[in-house]
């Protein structure tokens, strides 16, 4: 049976870094608050005027066609995962990445579906691959955090930051997705929300002197989301495919926060030692941070090719999901 396997992979960080010294120079806390309640230490933030997400995704996207041999005019779609579109309605943002790296003619979309994005993306990629209508497809995630977050917000300022990164899914007979459950819950959308900007609430001096340009998030009621419904997503891949711990080499979930990773990792009972975790120097990339996670993981040896591979994610809406695949002879 075909599967969509990802065959090449590539990530992208912004080069300015911001700590969380600097960080307490702007709202009141502290490094050992932050890191404390979130595993983070330091974040990379997109700096210069006129740059939006795609310019996190397209050195990720080139990077992936490089290393795959692949051209332009072989790319049949273009999937890009964002909460953070360069523009508000149109073009979308995986139109601005396709004309910057010459892809003409390719199906090209946005998808927001917030930190699940890449699962989406990648479920997506998985159904056209089968259903044998493209068989190249580059799937990526794209997230300028930094464009919405309320420097006067100590709660939220220390958690987002900026990345990209792209990946090639192609059809394979022995690697790929297995398993796919993914899933969304409009009743839970008040508590992580962006308001202004969409047509229910247009950019106004009112709106913006209520900070509602900037994201809201109710930290206690979504961290307890999180943690249940990616713990439910990954016991239905899990059940689905008859499945224990022994049948998985690693665990990559979103990189939210180090608490909510080590929650979800204690309620599946899993080792530490199977859990991929780089929040610690990126902070929570959105859409970005699985495949972000992932790529480190390759470069540092970890991924080895038939190595077996489940993801979770949660993100507003509600969103979330897991997946099952085993790695493929993937270039990174």
């Amino acid at each position: 049976m075909v599967k969509a396997a990802i065959t090449g992979l590539s990530h992208y960080l912004p080069d300015y870094i911001l700590t969380n010294d600097e960080i307490a120079t702007m709202v009141e806390t502290n490094d050992e608050w932050i890191t404390t309640r979130t595993g983070i230490k330091e974040r990379h933030i997109l700096k210069g005027e006129g740059k939006g997400s795609s310019a996190l995704a397209i050195p990720a996207v080139r990077d992936v066609l490089e290393k795959t041999g692949t051209a332009p005019e072989e790319v049949e779609c273009l999937i890009c995962a964002t909460s953070s579109p360069d523009y508000a309605a149109w073009p979308s943002t995986a139109c601005v990445i396709a004309d910057a790296l010459n892809i003409r003619g390719a199906m090209c979309y946005d998808i927001l579906s917030a930190c699940t994005g890449f699962l989406y993306c990648l479920q997506q990629a998985q159904a056209f691959i089968k259903s044998g209508i493209y068989k190249k497809i580059i799937i990526c995630s794209a997230e300028k955090c930094s464009s919405f977050m309320n420097p006067k917000d100590r709660t939220t300022l220390p958690l987002f930051g900026d990345g990209g990164a792209a990946a090639l899914i192609e059809p394979s007979e022995e690697y790929g997705v297995e398993i796919t459950k993914i899933h969304a819950d409009g009743a839970g959308n008040d508590h992580l929300i962006h308001v202004c900007g969409g047509s229910v609430c247009p950019p106004s001096h009112e709106a913006i002197d209520k900070d509602q340009h900037y994201i809201f998030q109710d930290g206690k009621y979504v961290f307890k989301n999180a943690v249940t419904f990616m713990t439910s997503a990954v016991s239905e891949v899990m059940e689905e495919g008859h499945l224990t711990l022994d049948d998985i080499d690693w665990i990559c979930t979103h990189q939210a926060n180090k608490r909510i990773i080590e929650s979800v990792r204690e309620h599946c009972n899993a080792p530490e030692e199977k859990v991929i975790c780089n929040i610690a120097h990126v902070g929570n990339t959105s859409s970005a941070s699985i495949p972000i996670a992932l790529h480190e993981a390759a470069q540092e040896g970890k991924l080895k090719k038939g190595d077996r591979i489940l993801l979770a994610a949660f993100g507003s809406g509600f969103t979330w999901g897991s997946i099952y695949l085993t790695w493929a002879d993937c270039k990174i």
